[in-house]
Formats: structure tokens, sequence, C-alpha cells
């Protein structure tokens, strides 16, 4: 395994107010009884604002998918592959971006994604981040212009999200050996590809083992495969996370880039070695990934 560069140290999250980037979260400090009246008060009004743009926000990106959804379907048909391609992933992060604004605005989530911002020019390249929660795909992508995924099948039928990844040319997970050949073309004609070295989202911090397939891609288009690990300061929307349940606000996200790394030797090996990497990048101390409860 062969290092061909290294990004530049994080910069913490902003305002925060906690090491790394992450939120904390205060404890009760046994304040007198005369006090609790008002504090009572105004934390059931919070709550009550908390869930309603809580809810408010899935209900937006409900929306703004469809929107997309239904007009993709038709470009689709009606324009030449790579256009519509092209054209299908740009959507997508224009799309997602106002949504991530959004939690950002009413204080659901803090994001420091600016050092993903290095990757809008990339070409031929495995992005391959840790998956610690639902929203990781959605905060990448929502920086990236041009970047193909690997979804699911329950994504690539959903009539909210299935006509938008299939203008952008997204590959599903189905495939078999076919979704690796198809993969391995795309990254080889210059678009890069977003895959999730784990497969699905992270059990056991600070990540799950890795799968073979993103090597395999790598290798069979000769491209190399850039790190990143994202970090956060809850188990929000992780593997055991329901979507409906609401976590303690805000919830702070952070990406930062590690090395690139050229495929060499033999696969397997190189997985591990690779594995290993994350394991001692996402088990600093002041990096702590999020992963179910």
């Amino acid at each position: 395994m062969s290092d061909s560069s290294a990004s530049p140290p994080p910069q913490d999250a902003q305002g925060s107010g906690a090491p790394g980037g992450m939120a904390q979260v205060s404890r009760g400090s046994g304040a007198a009884p005369a006090a609790l009246g008002p504090r009572r008060g105004g934390s059931w009004l919070r709550s009550a604002y908390e869930y309603a743009v809580y809810y408010g926000g899935w209900l937006l990106f409900g929306v703004i998918s469809l929107l997309w959804s239904l007009p993709a379907l038709v470009l689709r048909l009606l324009l030449p592959h790579r256009l519509g391609a092209r054209l299908g992933q740009w959507a997508i992060m224009t799309g997602f971006r106002p949504f991530v604004a959004y939690l950002e605005a009413v204080g659901i989530v803090r994001c420091d994604l600016a050092a993903l911002d290095v990757l809008r020019e990339a070409r031929s390249l495995v992005i391959a981040p840790n998956h610690p929660s639902l929203l990781d795909a959605v905060l990448v992508i929502s920086r990236l212009p041009r970047v193909v995924c690997i979804v699911k099948a329950p994504i690539w039928d959903n009539p909210f999200l299935g006509g938008g990844a299939r203008l952008g040319g997204y590959l599903r997970n189905d495939a078999g050996l076919q979704l690796t050949r198809r993969a391995a073309h795309a990254v080889a004609e210059g678009v890069p590809l977003l895959i999730f070295p784990e497969g699905t989202r992270t059990r056991a911090a600070p990540v799950d083992p890795f799968k073979g397939g993103f090597a395999l891609i790598a290798s069979r288009a000769r491209a190399p495969i850039q790190t990143v690990f994202i970090e956060c300061s809850s188990p929000f929307l992780g593997k055991d996370w329901p979507w409906y349940r609401k976590p303690v606000f805000p919830v702070v996200f952070r990406a930062r880039l590690g090395r690139r790394f050229e495929l060499s030797g033999e696969v397997r090996s190189f997985v591990a070695e690779l594995e290993a990497y994350y394991r001692h990048e996402l088990g600093k101390p002041e990096a702590p990934a999020c992963a179910g409860p």
C-alpha cells in the first residue's frame, strides 16, 4: 500500500466550544428550586421548537427530492447519457446543500465540511469515508458537483430519490460483478466515486470490518483512494437510530481528509491495512466517531 499524498492538519469545527470540534452536553447542576420554574418553561418551548424544525427538515428533504425526482425521470429519457449524468450530479448537490443549510440555520447540526472542497475538481478518484450516520452521503455530496454513488435498491426504486439517482448515473448495488465493472468504468472515465468501505453504517466504533469492493473498483480503474474521516458528536442516525428519534441538538459533524493511497500488492492485505489506518485515525481521543447506541 503506497501513500501518494497527504492532507493538511484538520481544523476544529467552528463554534463547538469543545476539543476536536465535538459538541458537549452539560448535565444538570442541582440549581436551587427557585430557579427551576423559568428553566422548565423554557425547556418546553425549546423542545417544541426542536421537534418542529426536526420533522420540518425531513419534510423539506422529501419535498426537494420529489420535486427533482419526477423531472429527472423525464430528462433521463431526453438527454444524452453523459450530459444527463453531469446535470443530475450537479442537481443533487444543489438540492442537498440547502437542506444542510437549513439544518444548520435552525440549530439541528453544526457542520465543518470545508475540507471536502478540495475534491470538487477531482477526477478518477475513489472517495472512501467511514459511515457513522445516515446523513454521511448527503453531507459529502452537498460539497461535490460531480460524483457518483452506489445506492441500495430501495433508494433506486424510491419515488423521492430514484429519479435523481438514475439521471445522475448512480449505480445500483445489487448488480454483483457487473456493479464492479460499471463502477470501475465510471471512475476510469474521470468521475469520482463515493463508496463506503464498511458497506453499511457503523455498528461498533470506530469502524466495522471493511468490505473489499471499493479496493477492487480502484484496482480495476487504476485510481487512487482518498480517505475521508467523518466525525460527529452523537450516535444520531447511526445504524440503530430510527430517523424519527430526535437527538440532543446541535449535533456536530466534521469531515477531514486523510492520506491518498495508490493500491499496490494483494487486495486483501491492502484492505486490512487501510482498515487499520482508519481505526488509528478515528480512535484518537480528539476524533470520536459516532456509532449506534
